[in-house]
């Protein structure tokens, strides 16, 4: 069973996706307040992008680490990979032009909520810097928020707070 949340309302309503196949189309009518909506069965584009299968499979395959998405009520468990520089992580929505979206319904985390920077240290090891966008919820790592213009070296294993979304960092050995 799935659950659609109606647009105007926010209840929720629940069907049977089974009966259903990928691509079609689905007109509900939300019994509280008589909005109309429709949705259309099957992955997003983003699900394609993001492997959330396996983890810690998936990790081994990309060169600089990933961010894990925690699974809550919000949204899936997803698996974004990072690249080198700049990775900024927020909310998707069409147009935004983010690099590190996660898919979510969940209103504290925004458009662009923080960024991950990813470099070389003087060793030539892997660095990584968490920032706040800035957002108006924040951005907590070990239950303390990051100040205005705070970056804070993070480290594979990190657990990281954007509005009610937890995030972990996977970082790759050294290639």
């Amino acid at each position: 069973m799935k659950r659609v949340r109606c647009p105007k309302c926010e209840s929720y309503i629940t069907f049977d996706e089974t009966k259903y196949h990928d691509g079609q189309s689905l007109v509900f009518s939300c019994p509280q307040c008589n909005k109309q909506f429709g949705i259309r069965i099957g992955t997003s584009k983003l699900h394609n992008r993001q492997k959330d299968e396996n983890p810690d499979e998936a990790i081994k395959d990309i060169e600089v680490g990933a961010i894990v998405v925690i699974e809550n009520v919000f949204h899936f468990k997803q698996v974004i990979p990072l690249k080198m520089g700049q990775n900024v992580i927020g909310r998707y929505q069409k147009g935004n032009n983010i690099n590190c979206p996660i898919e979510t319904v969940d209103p504290s985390v925004d458009m662009t909520h923080c960024i991950i920077n990813v470099s070389r240290d003087k060793n030539g090891h892997l660095k990584y810097t968490l920032k706040d966008g800035p957002s108006n919820t924040g951005t907590f790592v070990d239950n303390q928020i990051l100040g205005d213009r705070e970056q804070r070296v993070i480290t594979d294993g990190t657990l990281f707070t954007i509005g009610a979304t937890s995030i972990l960092l996977r970082t790759c050995e050294d290639k």
